[in-house]
């Protein structure tokens, strides 16, 4: 099973930035234990905070790969183009936050990609990728 994980804007600052809300942990030294956790997946990871380019990167796997878990960032509730992106695809799109965003600021509780996902999760911190990944394997 191949799985893209794609995280959006300033989410290369995991660890680094606002601990309280996203943690110590940097995404990558997650995403390696993720590599170790799901031995017989295949992952590719690609992280951007330039809009376009993570629409680009969509529509390169979006035809192809099994599953993908989106970290969107801040572009969940204002990217259309995202959305477009991911309703033009044929691989199941799962929608993922380390936060919960229904607790956080108000502009944060509307996901504009929601809709077009197959799920969304949020609110686990990192585990929200794992569980991401798991619910692709439900039907």
């Amino acid at each position: 099973m191949k799985i893209i994980i794609i995280n959006g804007p300033n989410l290369n600052l995991l660890g680094v930035r606002e601990k309280s809300i996203y943690g110590s942990s940097s995404f990558i030294a997650y995403y390696e234990k993720m590599i170790t956790r799901f031995p017989d997946y295949e992952f590719e990871y690609f992280q951007s905070n330039v809009e376009g380019e993570i629409i680009n990167f969509l529509h390169k796997v979006g035809f192809a790969a099994d599953g993908i878990v989106l970290n969107a960032g801040a572009y969940t509730h204002t990217s259309i183009a995202i959305r477009d992106a991911i309703a033009a695809i044929t691989t199941p799109v799962v929608e993922v936050h380390i936060s919960n965003i229904l607790t956080r600021e108000h502009f944060r509780h509307d996901s504009i990609i929601g809709p077009v996902c197959k799920g969304s999760i949020m609110g686990f911190g990192m585990d929200s990728y794992r569980l991401g990944v798991e619910s692709l394997t439900v039907k």
